[in-house]
């Protein structure tokens, strides 16, 4: 196993949208409805598989248009999704980066909040690469994302360790012969085991 690829959701950072809708919404009943419906992570996935904000916004607005304001605020204020960083990851990262391990991510991120988060995220100036699946239109678990990071990175599949929140895309990874860790609730300290073990830390 030479290198370490990363989701970057709910691994190296946290990513709720009630994080910034419970900011507008201060009614739990209404704010669980307004994510069950109007913001979904089903609709928010069109972003991250390369639709446009600007074909999302309107259409969504029409629908619901009570809820206008805060639709705009999903496509301006996205970064508030993203309270912080998942507890270990980052110093991990920093450790494998002094060991000079080569580190990557693949991520389902829509190209245009892409633009707005990877500056506040420092510790992803480890990543020599990052495969964003809204700058590819196709997103994970799609194994067509895998390839063209296999491609991207320079490393055959079984090089590889890759790293993601999602089961589905542990799978579809897996499948293609990628080294996998599905990152569950033990977090950093499962992952922490897996490089020790392997050596890489």
């Amino acid at each position: 196993m030479k290198a370490v690829v990363f989701d970057v959701g709910r691994v190296i950072v946290q990513w709720q949208l009630r994080h910034l809708f419970a900011k507008l919404i201060t009614d739990p009943a209404e704010l669980d409805w307004f994510l069950a419906h109007v913001v979904t992570e089903q609709w928010h996935f069109q972003h991250d598989a390369g639709r446009l904000l600007a074909d999302m916004v309107p259409e969504r607005k029409s629908l619901f248009p009570r809820y206008a304001d805060h639709i705009d605020a999903y496509a301006t204020r996205f970064v508030e999704t993203v309270p912080g960083r998942v507890e270990g990851t980052a110093e991990l990262i920093e450790r494998l980066a002094a060991r000079d391990v080569p580190l990557f991510a693949i991520t389902n991120f829509g190209s245009e909040f892409w633009q707005q988060f990877l500056p506040t995220e420092p510790v992803l100036q480890h990543m020599r690469d990052i495969v964003v699946s809204g700058d590819e239109r196709v997103a994970k678990p799609d194994p067509r994302i895998f390839r063209i990071a296999q491609k991207r990175f320079g490393y055959a599949p079984q090089e590889m360790l890759f790293i993601d929140d999602n089961s589905a895309n542990i799978e579809a990874a897996a499948a293609l012969g990628w080294h996998v860790l599905h990152f569950t609730d033990a977090g950093a300290r499962a992952l922490e085991e897996v490089l020790a073990a392997r050596g890489l830390i």
